[in-house]
């Protein structure tokens, strides 16, 4: 069973047991519904605690029903929530660590709430394209407040439970327990407290107004539009509190389920859906099972102070791991740590980042000109010019320095990685790890198995981006890997219309209308127009039928 039910004295408490994230799939829904029923029938019990096993209360629905019968089977979440509220006995939501989407709906129909400090706590449906679609929408502002409500649903962002429990007037929590540790204990004591309290409180008889009306909804609506941009979720998710504001209960969760279910069916939905399911299966390696020895990363050497070098270098000092930094010339380097600090400073200019914070990541990095002293780093990354020549110096001067069982890393976004390995005497200790530009931004981190790269490297790699905060895909050894391979068509594509006479601002407007983040002239620009041409002048050689833009060409041959 994924809910538990036990009983002490007379609180019946209601465990739901569903690892990671205690998800209400359809076994753990029947096992709320079972679990009620059994307390209200027991003379015994006077009130009804319901909590999450491990490091959740619950993160909601489980995405993997999405779309089939299975999320619609009854008991569906909106009736899980209705024979909570139904219940003769006061039913206590104690919620821990994690209290998000249908989990959050779920507390939401609880009569009492009692919440630990710490506890991340968000309606992220909109994430997905979606509203939320269990109640949240019109519970939320009546428990919370309108406005505070509407920024987390259409954020989708997690509120720590001790700044909810601040906001004045709410009703979402109706006490903070001392530490998580305690929790438990102080629900049950909740729990027997307000037992003989009749009538049993519910969200959806709260008041739920904005003093602004109309006027404050059509703000948040340009608002929302101007940051939206072509995604429908979160426009619609002002429409829905809107309408818990003007519509009876019953009236507005009807006008919420029509807005979800037809959100579900649209195309930018599904596509969120998938990069949700999609960036969790990247992580399995079926040939690499969790448990995998990995090796220890106390710090890290990086080859190159250029763009990239400079923006990996970033993403380790952030995550406080030690960085050794190396260039051929001092004045590179000079350059290279300058970007480093530009970097920071601006951060700390506009609030995102404390001045102690910058000064003890800018103490963690080092400087060096002598590959000798990176011999102590666990791993080393080269951002290096795209060529394979250079690439061969580099690799042989590491396998000449490095202590055995360092790993060796290339940024390469191109080359073959087998011939990389090929040029040390440990190629089991190399890897290819490529970042997109700007690398301290870009959550993308391909991940390149070569040949004979070591099971415990691979594990190793995918651990460290973990902790860098990157999404990490594996790729094969092949020209351009994943992303570079889906570029290269569409950047083909955006140079032949430059032939033809169009111009970079409007090939990369009309892609930007489309979707993506940025045209391919743009990302040429910052990548580095320099890149691309050295990586067609190799593809001239080794497939001379390809055909490319000139004009691209032409631009670098006049420097």
């Amino acid at each position: 069973m994924t809910a538990k039910y036990e009983v002490h004295g007379s609180v019946a408490v209601i465990t739901l047991d569903n690892p990671p994230v205690n998800g209400l799939g359809y076994a753990t829904r029947v096992g709320i519904t079972d679990s009620l029923q059994k307390a209200n029938a027991d003379a015994a019990v006077k009130s009804i605690v319901l909590t999450g096993a491990g490091k959740a209360f619950s993160g909601g629905a489980d995405i993997k029903e999405f779309g089939t019968p299975k999320a619609l089977a009854e008991p569906n979440l909106l009736s899980v929530i209705l024979a909570v509220e139904n219940s003769s006995k006061p039913v206590v939501a104690a919620v821990h660590s994690v209290c998000m989407g249908g989990g959050l709906e779920l507390a939401l129909g609880c009569h009492y709430r009692i919440a630990a400090p710490g506890c991340n706590v968000a309606l992220p449906e909109v994430k997905l394209g979606l509203i939320p679609g269990a109640g949240g929408t019109q519970r939320l502002p009546r428990a919370l407040g309108v406005e505070p409500a509407l920024n987390m649903i259409v954020s989708g962002e997690p509120v720590k439970s001790e700044l909810l429990a601040q906001i004045p007037g709410q009703k979402l929590f109706d006490k903070m327990a001392a530490s998580a540790e305690s929790l438990a204990q102080e629900a049950l004591s909740f729990a027997q407290a307000v037992s003989d309290t009749r009538p049993l409180p519910l969200v959806r008889n709260l008041p739920c107004k904005h003093p602004g009306g109309d006027a404050y909804f059509q703000f948040a609506r340009n608002m929302v539009k101007g940051m939206a941009k072509n995604f429908p979720a979160p426009v619609k998710c002002v429409d829905a509190v809107e309408a818990a504001t003007k519509k009876k209960f019953d009236e507005g969760m009807l006008f919420e389920r029509e807005i979800f279910i037809n959100l579900m069916w649209t195309p930018e939905s599904k596509a969120l859906r998938h990069i949700f399911a999609a960036e969790r299966a990247a992580s399995k390696i079926p040939d690499v099972p969790e448990d995998t020895p990995k090796r220890e990363i106390k710090a890290i050497a990086v080859i190159g102070a250029g763009t990239m070098g400079g923006g990996i270098a970033m993403n380790f000092l952030n995550a406080g791991i030690p960085v050794k930094m190396l260039e051929m010339k001092q004045e590179a380097l000079d350059k290279g740590l300058a970007t480093i600090r530009k970097n920071y400073e601006a951060q700390v200019k506009k609030g995102k980042l404390k001045q102690d914070k910058y000064e003890q990541r800018m103490s963690l990095l080092s400087t060096t000109l002598s590959y000798d002293e990176l011999k102590d780093a666990d791993m080393v990354i080269e951002a290096v010019f795209e060529e394979m020549g250079v690439k061969e110096k580099v690799f042989k001067e590491l396998d000449r320095v490095m202590k055995p069982g360092a790993i060796l890393a290339s940024n390469t976004s191109t080359l073959d990685v087998n011939k990389i390995a090929a040029f040390t005497q440990r190629p089991q200790d190399v890897v290819g790890m490529h970042f997109f530009s700007p690398a301290n931004v870009m959550k993308l981190l391909e991940v390149i198995r070569g040949e004979k790269t070591a099971k415990d490297v691979l594990a190793t790699v995918m651990a460290v981006s973990k902790k860098i905060r990157k999404t990490a895909v594996v790729s094969g050894v092949c020209d351009g890997f994943i992303g570079n391979r889906m570029i290269e068509q569409y950047g083909r594509q955006g140079g032949f219309l430059l032939d033809e006479g169009c111009t970079p601002a409007q090939v990369d407007k009309a892609m930007e209308k489309f979707g993506m983040a940025m045209g391919p002239f743009r990302m040429g620009d910052l990548a580095g127009n320099d890149i691309g041409w050295a990586i067609r002048k190799r593809r001239y050689q080794e497939k001379p039928d390809m055909k490319y833009s000139k004009t691209a060409d032409l631009l670098c041959e006049k420097g």
